[in-house]
């Protein structure tokens, strides 16, 4: 059974987690406007900017399972106390909270603000209220904060797969 549980939590990681940090990471060079006065070549593409939205909304709700299966992985091979396994859920839930609290208003933010949050549940189309030197400062402070959960989850790799500590073996 440990097997299984560890299968699945490790397939639900790639095809849940993997798509969101992408993404994320791709969202704000999409969504950030041009600077004023700037003819060159951009990549402000809002259709691309929305779609990426949507999926790292869509994969947020599968990545509920990342957890769930982790947990339940964790309790039958008897680690949850163990350090390495705390400091993961520890670092899996500051990400979360970073991706609901940070990443994902963000994305729609700027969304919105481009007129382009109309399809998206619970917004009407932007006010365009913000500056282009204001969304352009909000897409790069988007792109630190998605670097941040990129590290998250990299770092929780890695304990994953060294687990210090642990007398289970790596």
């Amino acid at each position: 059974m440990t097997k299984l549980l560890l299968s699945l939590h490790v397939l639900a990681s790639i095809v849940a987690v993997g798509p969101i940090t992408v993404a994320a990471s791709m969202f704000p060079r999409y969504a950030k406007p041009p600077a004023p006065g700037d003819d060159g070549p951009h990549d402000h593409d809002l259709r691309t900017a929305a779609f990426l939205h949507k999926i790292c909304r869509g994969y947020a709700v599968v990545g509920i399972a990342v957890p769930v299966l982790g947990l339940a992985t964790g309790a039958q091979m008897g680690v949850l106390g163990d350090a390495w396994l705390v400091a993961s859920i520890v670092l899996t839930t500051i990400a979360a909270a970073l991706l609901m609290s940070m990443v994902l208003p963000g994305q729609r933010e700027l969304l919105e603000e481009e007129g382009e949050g109309h399809d998206l549940p619970g917004t009407g189309a932007g006010s365009g209220a913000l500056t282009v030197a204001a969304r352009r400062s909000a897409a790069a402070r988007l792109a630190m904060t998605t670097g941040i959960f990129n590290l998250l989850w990299a770092t929780v790799v890695v304990l994953m797969i060294v687990r210090p500590g642990s007398t289970t073996g790596a």
